[in-house]
This record gives structure tokens, sequence and C-alpha cells, in this order.
């Protein structure tokens, strides 16, 4: 089974203390990129969240978000120092005394000075079973798209090779009459040469076979069929086939290259065209496999 590198999953759940929503996308790329956006309590959790990531994601470019919301707090999320402010006010009002300001700002002067008002450290309060539950769920959606959006991947491919097997029966079943051409051309023209020049009757055999055996394109339509079978064996091995997937049709590109350089034929290279735009949809497909 095959894997997409595209893919979203979400979760959400519910505590005493906190509500969590975790979004997951994941994109095409070479390797494992991480864009991760955490809230602040979660900031210290980051290396384990990458580390769940890059266990069950594999590859692609992953997109994550964690929203964490308190739940059933009265007391503000913050924490004023009272002894700090009367500090500051008293200062701020034996200032304007002296340079006989008006003084009805200080109050709130007093209150937002640094450090009188500072937020409550909840990294510790925040239960990491309880995350961790909320990221696996995501990653386990996320998984799940991707194994669906491969099976998608999958049929698109075997249909794809499908096309580049026809066209490879066709090569095969024009092959012969080919040949028979090229040895009938050739011949006729060395009849009209030798009613001009003498020829040699070995020599031309030996140069007819060297001739014929250079356009010969047998092992080129083996290798082939090989790499055809090649590549759908290796389709149902399971994850992360897609850089090899994409080594094999690199030398599927190359006998079907090659074998369209050789023909020397109308009909073969009709079929050779058929084939290389199949292949490029395999190539397009490829990019999208984990």
């Amino acid at each position: 089974m095959l894997y997409s590198m595209t893919g979203f999953g979400s979760a959400e759940a519910e505590s005493n203390s906190y509500r969590i929503k975790v979004e997951i996308k994941t994109l095409n790329s070479k390797f494992l990129d991480f864009n991760v956006k955490l809230p602040r309590e979660l900031t210290e959790r980051e290396p384990d969240i990458k580390a769940m990531i890059t266990q069950h994601l594999k590859r692609g470019k992953v997109n994550l978000n964690i929203e964490l919301t308190p739940v059933g707090i009265q007391e503000p999320n913050v924490m004023i120092n009272k002894e700090l402010f009367k500090s500051y006010f008293e200062q701020y009002q034996q200032m304007a005394f002296e340079v006989q300001a008006d003084a009805k700002d200080l109050f709130r002067l007093a209150l937002n000075s640094p450090d009188v008002i500072v937020s409550k450290n909840d990294t510790e309060a925040v239960d990491w079973a309880f995350v961790q539950s909320a990221v696996q769920e995501a990653i386990d959606k996320c998984n799940n798209f991707r194994s669906a959006e491969g099976k998608i991947l999958q049929e698109k491919l075997s249909s794809y090779l499908d096309g580049i097997q026809q066209g490879l029966e066709e090569v095969t079943s024009r092959d012969p009459e080919r040949i028979q051409a090229i040895r009938d051309r050739i011949a006729a023209n060395i009849e009209e040469i030798k009613e001009k020049t003498q020829v040699d009757q070995n020599r031309f055999e030996q140069e007819l076979v060297y001739y014929v055996e250079k356009l010969d394109i047998t092992e080129e339509k083996v290798r082939l069929a090989r790499h055809i079978e090649y590549f759908r064996e290796v389709m149902g091995q399971g994850e992360s086939q897609g850089k090899k997937l994409g080594f094999i049709s690199q030398e599927i590109g190359r006998e079907i290259n090659t074998i369209g350089a050789k023909a020397n034929d109308a009909v073969i290279q009709r079929a050779v065209v058929q084939m290389k735009d199949e292949l490029e949809k395999i190539k397009e497909q490829s990019m999208n496999i984990i």
C-alpha cells in the first residue's frame, strides 16, 4: 500500500483544565520538514512533539498547529506584584510632587511598569499525556488520509503502467515486420549498387548483420518489461516507496528512449510517444508518494 504525502488530520479533547485542538496538514517535500506552532505552555514539549511526527509521518512538509484554551479557571492567568506596584507608584508620586506635574495617570503608569503584571507559568500544569493523546489522534487521522490518497495514486499508477505495457506490446508485435522491412530496403539498395559496381557477397552479409544488430531492440523490450513488473512489485511492498519508484521510472524512461532511437519505424515511434506520455504521468504522481 502506497501513502501520499498530502494529508490532513485534526483532534480535539478537553480535560478539567484545558481544551486542546490539534491540526496537521502535510504536503509534498523531498524530506521531512517541520512547521510547528505551539502555545507558550507547550514550548518545552516541542522536541517530544517533533519526535512523534518523525516516527509516524516519515516524509513531507508538515504543518502542525496546537491551540490550548484554559477551561474552568476562575482566577485570571496573571499575577500582580503588589509590592513592586506600590514602589513604582510612590516613586512616581514623589517625582510628580517635585516637578508639580499632574498625578492623575500615575496608577495606570505604575500598573504597566516592568514586571508588575506577569503571566503565571502553567507549563507544568498541562498534562503531557493529555496533549500526547490528542497529537497522536491527529497523526493517526492524517496517516489514514494519506493511506486513502495513496490507494487512489496506486490505481492511477497502475493504469499508466497498463498504457506503457500496451505500448510495449505494440512495439513487440510490430518489431518483426520492422526488421524485415529494413532487410528488404537494404537488399533493394544493394541490388542497385551491384548493377554499377562489384560487391563482395560475404562482406555484404557481414555489414547487413551488423546494421540489423545495431537496430535490434530485443534487450530493451525485455528490460522494459522487467522494469514494469518491478514497479508493480514495489507498489505493493508498503509505505516509503516514493524514491524507489522514482528511480525505476528513470530506468523505464531510458529503455523507452533507446527503443525510440533505434526503431526507425513510424508505427513504433507512435507507440514510443504514447509510452513517454504515460511515463510523464507516472513521474508526476510519484513525486507525491512517501
